[in-house]
């Protein structure tokens, strides 16, 4: 059976590195990543529905999963905004998909970035991780022909850890480039 190389890597080597830089008493006290989702907020998408559709077609082309669209939850007058009209674009991969994603991710999409120096090492206080994408066509899964629109997109990866140190140094060992205090 299949297993993407950074769950073996995990298992093998992010584990015991971890258990030895926190003191850890036993494995399971181990940050784990519980899941990735992708995300695309369209606001444009109210005047122009195409927009959308296109949207969904090209995050589960990245995700190599189907993607679901996202529905607002209450209106906002200023924007043209009314309950339940459709806004955006997910998708959440878990388990071997997320690993297969997170490996495209470090070691194809990130390097396609422009001037590229690394990404930010700010958490949200509770050891998940928000990674936002100003372009979706530094992944490959996108034909550049095809885009009509270049839009940004946000990339959360949701770990179990307690505090914003572990999950920093989990997502560290798995090859994240984030920026050093010196750039």
């Amino acid at each position: 059976m299949y297993t993407p190389a950074l769950k073996t890597k995990y298992k093998d080597e992010i584990v015991p590195a971890l258990v030895k830089e926190f003191g850890y008493t036993t494995e399971m006290q181990v940050p784990r990543l519980k899941k990735i989702v992708i995300n695309q907020g369209l606001g444009q998408a109210i005047a122009d529905k195409k927009l959308l559709e296109v949207a969904v077609k090209e995050i589960s082309s990245i995700a190599g999963q189907k993607a679901v669209q996202t529905i607002s939850r209450k209106d906002i007058s200023n924007f043209k905004l009314r309950k339940n009209m459709a806004i955006g674009a997910m998708v959440t991969l878990r388990r071997e998909r997320m690993y297969e994603f997170l490996e495209r991710l470090i070691a194809v999409a990130l390097p396609r970035i422009r001037d590229f120096k690394g990404i930010n090492n700010k958490l949200d206080g509770r050891g998940c991780y928000t990674l936002g994408v100003t372009e979706q066509i530094i992944f490959p899964e996108i034909d550049l022909d095809k885009v009509l629109k270049i839009n940004g997109l946000q990339i959360t990866f949701v770990t179990d850890a307690r505090t914003d140190e572990e999950g920093l140094a989990l997502l560290k060992r798995f090859g994240l480039p984030f920026k050093t205090d010196k750039n």
